[in-house]
């Protein structure tokens, strides 16, 4: 029997900073020492310091997950990904306080420091009632499409963030 020695691989930087975008989809990551770990767990290495940057590079944030901790989050994705409903069912019940309406606009309000997380949730779902979002801190503007209206909309997200 022979024991090989597996030696950890230094990825480039956009193949790492990839494999940070799917860990961080895939765990719970309270910590940089956490992701380091887990990159580690890949077989992948690399210091406090890089993924440090790669998370600052790839906008990453602390959200309150649901049993409160903070957790890195990536407000945005390729948008040419369409997250199920159950994923924007989940943070528009996690995130969304309070929905609002005029004419074609519908108005989210966030904890702070999580409407780019809604936004992004809402803009890869897909529903194409929905042209875009405009995100702020606490606040998240939806823009209706013409067939459909502002209080039609603000209706259906009522609904699936269960208020």
């Amino acid at each position: 029997m022979s024991s090989e020695t597996i030696t950890p691989t230094r990825l480039a930087k956009t193949q790492r900073q990839h494999l940070v975008t799917k860990l961080l989809a895939q765990h719970d990551v309270s910590s940089q020492e956490q992701l380091v770990q887990l990159l580690a767990d890949e077989n992948v290495t690399a210091t406090q310091a890089t993924v440090s940057r790669d998370l600052d590079d790839l906008g990453a944030i602390k959200v309150r997950a649901g049993g409160g901790d903070t957790v890195y989050a990536i407000p945005e994705l390729p948008h040419d990904q369409r997250a199920p409903e159950d994923h924007l069912r989940r943070v528009l019940c996690d995130w969304v306080v309070e929905v609002a309406h005029s004419a074609n606009i519908v108005v989210l309000r966030t904890p702070p420091g999580t409407a780019n997380v809604v936004g992004a949730a809402v803009d890869r779902s897909g529903i194409p009632e929905i042209i875009g979002t405009v995100a702020g801190d606490d606040t998240l503007l939806v823009v209706a499409a013409e067939t459909t209206t502002g209080a039609d909309l603000a209706a259906r997200i009522r609904e699936l963030a269960g208020l």
